[in-house]
């Protein structure tokens, strides 16, 4: 389910994983079935605040790339950032170094908000190669390889970032960045990276989410839907 040779994937990978476990404050997370990592801090107030502003500025109703009858399958409010105002570029170039990916393979980044009873439901962030989409994706970019997100409140209770088959939830920690890789070790969609935006029992829930591709991103200037 990619267009570049799996054993290229696979070293590349391997590249990436070394090149965030080198930062001095990362942790990754205890498991064998998905590479992910843990960064406190990453994002100072200020960022965060920034980025808040523009998701309350700008959000628009959050959309899926293929079709589904579950009206609360995703319910959250998406913001498209533009990446030629100077601030988000900063902020794209810092997640951009901390990953180690060539920045014309990242999307641009996309800010989520959730507000009480809101969620996204269990779904994993790299493509299935048995739909529509698929046909459009493998020509701007291919096969989403790492996913980066970043919390940017922590007021809120519920709305954890939870990966069922692993038995991991990640609560909101304003500034923390976590981050997997959708692929396995040899290359291939990773189904250990399933997750969920959880249910906000109180408040509202703030992140940044930025996707990699196996290839140089090229939407024609049009942001992903999902």
């Amino acid at each position: 389910m990619s267009i570049t040779d799996k054993s290229v994937l696979a070293a590349r990978n391997r590249e990436i994983i070394a090149h965030i476990q080198a930062h001095p404050n990362v942790q990754r997370v205890p498991t064998r079935n998905i590479d992910a990592y843990v960064c406190r801090n990453f994002l100072d107030d200020a960022e965060c605040q920034l980025l808040v502003e523009k998701i309350d500025r700008d959000a628009r109703p959050s959309t899926l790339l293929s079709s589904t009858d579950d009206t609360e399958f995703r319910t959250s409010s998406s913001t498209d950032f533009n990446r030629q105002e100077p601030a988000i570029d900063a902020i794209e170039e810092k997640i951009t170094r901390f990953m180690g990916i060539a920045k014309e393979n990242g999307e641009t980044i996309q800010g989520q908000r959730y507000e009480v009873g809101q969620q996204f439901k269990p779904h994993n962030d790299w493509f299935y190669e048995n739909q529509d989409y698929w046909k459009t994706e493998k020509t701007q970019g291919g096969q989403r390889i790492w996913t980066a997100m970043v919390f940017l409140n922590d007021a809120q209770v519920g709305g954890a970032t939870r990966f069922k088959r692993l038995g991991k939830m990640f609560h909101a920690e304003k500034g923390k960045l976590l981050c997997w890789n959708n692929l396995t070790s040899e290359g291939d969609p990773n189904e250990w990276s399933l997750h969920q935006g959880m249910k906000v029992r109180k408040g509202v829930k703030y992140i940044i989410t930025k996707w990699f591709r196996e290839l140089p991103w090229t939407p024609g200037g049009q942001p992903s839907q999902y």
